[in-house]
C-alpha cells in the first residue's frame, strides 16, 4: 500500500507537466461507434495510433474494426436475464465461433456495473451474474481465453457486490483480472485502486472506464496526465481505456473530459492518448444523458445473444 502512494505522489507532481508524444502498449478504447459520425471511426485505428486493442460493450466486433491488424477486439458479456427463452446464439456461442473462424480473443469482460442501472449499468444480481457466468464464461477458460471479473462501479457497493458474486460462484468462477471503473479525481481513484489491490492482491488489473467528469478544462487535462502517467509506473495495471472517444457535445462526463470537439477534431487529451502531442483544439458545451442514451440500444441489442 505505501508504494502505492508513493508512486501516486510522484503522479500528482508531475501534474503541471504537459503531456505530448508519449505512447504505451497499455491503452485500448472504450467506443461506441456514432451512427451520425461514422468517419470518426477511423481516427481511433489510425497508423499514428498508439491504441492496441477495444472493446464495444457487445460480443461481436464493431464493422469499422473487423478487419484492424492492431485493435484486438475483448467481447463482453454485457448483462444477463433469467428469461428461459432464447432469441439468438449465446454468449459463448458467439466467442467460440469467432474463435474458430480464426480471431485472435485472448481477452472476454463481462456484466458492465452490475451494481448499477443509471449510466448504462446493468443491474444484474450476484446470484444471476454467477449462474450465467458458470455458464457462459468459465468455459472459455478451455479456449485460452482469460476472463475479467464483473466491471463493477467505484461506489462502495461495488466491493459488496463483487464479495457477493464469487460467494455465489461458489469456486466455480475463475477470473484473471479485475476491471476497474472510477470517475472522480486522481486521488480518489488511487485509492480506489489500491483498495482493489489489496482485496484481490494476485490479480492484474484493466481500468475499463476512467475520467474526471464535469470539471474544468485545466483539471480534466492534468487529470488525464496524471493517470496515465501513474498507470504506465504499475506493473499490475495491464491495460487501460480513457472513457472519452466521443464528441465533446454528446459527453455524459462533461464537455472537458471528451477527445473530441464538436466537430470531430482530437482535443489535447485525445492526441495524448493517441500518442500524439497538443492540437489546441478546444471541446465545445455538451449535452447531458447523450452518450449512454446508446446504452439503452446497447442493453436492447444485448438482450438479443443474452435472454439465456
Amino acid at each position: 500500500m505505501l508504494v502505492v502512494y508513493l508512486l501516486a505522489a510522484l503522479a500528482i507532481s508531475a501534474r503541471a507537466r504537459g503531456q505530448g508524444g508519449t505512447t504505451s502498449s497499455k491503452r485500448g478504447l472504450v467506443y461506441v461507434p456514432s451512427d451520425k459520425h461514422p468517419e470518426d471511426d477511423s481516427i481511433w485505428d489510425s497508423p499514428t495510433s498508439d491504441l492496441t486493442w477495444y472493446y464495444n460493450y457487445q460480443s461481436t466486433p464493431s464493422p469499422a474494426y473487423a478487419n484492424s491488424s492492431k485493435l484486438k477486439f475483448v467481447p463482453m458479456l454485457f448483462g444477463a436475464s433469467d428469461s428461459t427463452s432464447t432469441s439468438g446464439p449465446s454468449f459463448l456461442d458467439d466467442v467460440t465461433a469467432q474463435i474458430k473462424a480464426g480471431a485472435d480473443i485472448k481477452y472476454v469482460l463481462a456484466f458492465n456495473e452490475p451494481d448499477g442501472q443509471d449510466n448504462g449499468g446493468s443491474n444484474v444480481p450476484a446470484d444471476l451474474a454467477a449462474q450465467t457466468w458458470i455458464r457462459e464464461i468459465e468455459p472459455l477458460r478451455k479456449q485460452g481465453v482469460k476472463l475479467g471479473a464483473p466491471a463493477v462501479t467505484g461506489a462502495p457497493n461495488g466491493f459488496f457486490w463483487l464479495e457477493n458474486f464469487f460467494k455465489e460462484c461458489d469456486g466455480n468462477c475463475t477470473v484473471d483480472f479485475i476491471p476497474v471503473h472510477w470517475y472522480g479525481n486522481f486521488e480518489g481513484l488511487a485509492g480506489h485502486l489500491g483498495q482493489v489491490r489489496g482485496t484481490y492482491p494476485n490479480k492484474t488489473i484493466w481500468v475499463t472506464e476512467f475520467a474526471d467528469n464535469d470539471v474544468s478544462l485545466d483539471e480534466s487535462q492534468g487529470f488525464y496526465n496524471t493517470t496515465s502517467q501513474y498507470f504506465d509506473r504499475l506493473d499490475y495495471v495491464t491495460h487501460y481505456s480513457y472513457f472519452g472517444s466521443f464528441r465533446s457535445d454528446v459527453s455524459n462526463v462533461g464537455a472537458n473530459a471528451a477527445m473530441l470537439t464538436q466537430s470531430g477534431k482530437l482535443t489535447d487529451i485525445g492526441s495524448w492518448y493517441l500518442g500524439g502531442v497538443a492540437t489546441g483544439n478546444k471541446p465545445g458545451a455538451a449535452g447531458r444523458n447523450v452518450v449512454f442514451a446508446g446504452a439503452g440500444l446497447l442493453v436492447g441489442l444485448v438482450s438479443v445473444w443474452c435472454l439465456l
